[in-house]
């Protein structure tokens, strides 16, 4: 099933706790701290594939979750890092953050890979604590929590060649005809649901890419008949064949739909418009040579070429195949990105902290001065003692003091409730 759109949920793995632990041997059986750091969480990425052509396997909104870092261990063992995660998806695809509608990434070539969900930091174990002062510290820090996020995901896909036109024009039978793309194909209108990729081989040399959209409609722009889905599968390709009806069965002017479908196309997106056309004329075999003639005139008299064929009967078929591929070699290319790419995190700097005070409850506010206290451990006199050591480093101290704070008061950290005592 063809699916083009869907929502994620990604959850990078949890950072692993530090510990607390002492060398303990029959000839040393109190010495010092040898408790390791934890392994950090895996990180989520997702990667582009060329084997794949839909979104169908996150149709059901799925949690993408990275592997958990394990807790350090004795003699300074490091816990192991949590285990990456690559979720695949097909080439084209656009990551919107759901939240926002922020574009997080353009997986646009093969083998493109995009971080989105960083895994938490694994918790230091004492001995990363010893100090000259401090040589037997009871101190450890929990892992953090991976980052969570959801994404839109919107699959636009990649074609050399986007082949447009009225519904029920026939170009579900012209990629059929010259591909090997067997399309589904009707006589009423929206037969084609989904768009049609297949490659066309020019000469037994030369091949392109081209993208059959199911047909356009007044006020496509707008969304209707699902035009704003099917347009943007258009918006990568270099050029358009642009198909219109020359046996008029049902009912339209060929030269009227042109016209039309250009407007829905500038609406949409003025530089799509400008992309070059190739313009066919399609049932010749339904229609007399005089008829062709006088279409052939009235779209010359616009300044455009008209090419006349049948992809029923195939006459014509490789003149507009020919006349394609050599205005595909004029048209500008797409910028190509080579190999994977990842998001890059920089350093902004701390953002510092807020202290509020609600009667004889304090709280302060910052990313640093929280992180300091969710990772703590705080069951220890040693790690409370480094904890206000800490605030006054940081300068939190002070500012609560300005604010009539004294020991024994409620001090909230983010969500960490504490007394700091003399």
């Amino acid at each position: 099933m063809f699916l083009d759109e869907a929502t994620i949920r990604v959850q990078g793995g949890r950072g692993g706790d530090g510990v607390i632990s002492f060398i303990s041997t029959r000839h040393n059986p109190r010495g010092g701290p040898d408790g390791g750091n934890g392994g950090d969480g895996g990180n989520v990425y997702l990667c582009a594939s060329e084997s794949l052509s839909t979104l169908f396997s996150f149709r059901n909104e799925p949690k993408i979750r990275a592997g958990d870092g394990m807790a350090g261990g004795r003699s300074n063992r490091s816990g192991a890092r949590g285990e990456d995660r690559r979720a695949w998806v097909p080439v084209g695809t656009v990551v919107h953050d759901a939240m926002t509608g922020e574009i997080i990434a353009d997986l646009s070539w093969p083998g493109a890979e995009e971080l989105v969900a960083r895994g938490g930091e694994g918790g230091r174990g004492n001995k990363a604590f010893t100090t000259s002062v401090r040589q037997a510290p009871r101190i450890c820090e929990r892992g953090t929590l991976g980052e969570g996020r959801r994404f839109r995901l919107e699959l636009k896909l990649i074609a050399d060649v986007g082949i447009i036109g009225y519904p029920n024009v026939g170009k579900s039978s012209l990629i059929s005809r010259i591909s090997a793309k067997k399309a589904k194909v009707g006589d009423y209108p929206f037969t084609t649901l989904v768009p049609n990729l297949g490659v066309v081989d020019v000469d037994g040399e030369h091949q392109f890419v081209a993208v059959d959209i199911p047909g356009l409609i007044e006020g496509a722009h707008e969304g209707k008949g699902l035009g704003v889905r099917f347009l943007r599968h258009i918006e990568r390709t270099r050029l358009l064949i642009h198909l219109v009806d020359l046996a008029t069965l049902e009912g339209r002017d060929p030269l009227e739909d042109y016209r039309r479908v250009n407007a829905e196309l500038e609406a949409y997106s003025p530089v799509l418009a400008r992309h070059s056309q190739v313009v066919g004329g399609n049932k010749v075999d339904l229609v007399d040579e005089g008829a062709v003639a006088t279409w052939r005139e009235r779209f010359r008299a616009i300044g455009v070429d008209l090419v006349p064929l049948s992809a029923a009967t195939g006459e014509g078929v490789r003149e507009l195949v020919a006349k394609t591929y050599h205005a595909l070699l004029a048209a500008p290319r797409l910028v190509a990105r080579e190999g994977p790419r990842r998001r890059i995190y920089r350093y902004h700097g701390e953002e510092g902290f807020r202290v509020d005070r609600d009667g004889d409850v304090f709280t302060v506010r910052g990313e640093a001065v929280e992180k300091l206290a969710t990772k703590l451990v705080l069951d220890s006199r040693d790690a409370q003692a480094y904890l206000g050591e800490q605030l006054g480093r940081m300068g939190v101290l002070r500012e609560l003091g300005r604010h009539g704070f004294e020991p024994g008061k409620t001090l909230r950290i983010g969500d960490v409730e504490l007394e700091l005592q003399e």
